[in-house]
């Protein structure tokens, strides 16, 4: 039972899908939710930088997250978005097979991650959340990115 002097916090959940995963990022994280488009590539950027767009007349890194992640996507489609985060005082891209909802959940329903969850390396999760029979990975999106690999990406 919960302690009653404690109030409990509710997070917002952006959920969306990456191959046969479903991930969360805290919708604090996220800046907006945008379709695929044209992205133009950057040489010699990392393998998982798929190149960068002008959004608003801000130019956006954008990164494939499945492959940053080492996990396969599906084909891209109509349902692909780009998901704009801010991590630190970069913003940055990232491509994701489909954004399926924003979910409302209390704070304690964050379970740790297990050791060797989706594959996903555990420096990138803040932990699982299980919904009926769902489980989604909740990911730190802040550090999907090392601070070296942000500053490069910085415009």
């Amino acid at each position: 039972m919960a302690d009653p002097g404690k109030e409990d916090r509710e997070v917002q959940l952006v959920i969306f899908q990456l191959g046969r995963e479903e991930f969360a990022v805290e919708v604090t994280q996220v800046r907006e939710i945008i379709r695929m488009q044209d992205i133009t590539r950057m040489p010699k950027a990392p393998s998982f930088v798929e190149g960068i767009i002008n959004l608003r007349g801000q130019i956006i890194a954008v990164l494939d997250l499945a492959q940053r992640l080492s996990l396969e996507a599906a084909e891209r489609g109509s349902e692909t978005r780009i998901i704009v985060v801010e991590a630190g005082d970069v913003k940055v891209g990232m491509i994701v097979d489909s954004v399926s909802e924003v979910m409302r959940i209390n704070e304690d329903e964050v379970e740790p991650s297990p050791a060797l969850a989706a594959d996903v390396e555990a420096v990138y999760l803040k932990g699982v959340v299980k919904q009926d029979n769902r489980l989604i990975i909740l990911l730190d999106l802040t550090r999907i990115l090392a601070t070296e690999e942000m500053m490069e990406l910085s415009f």
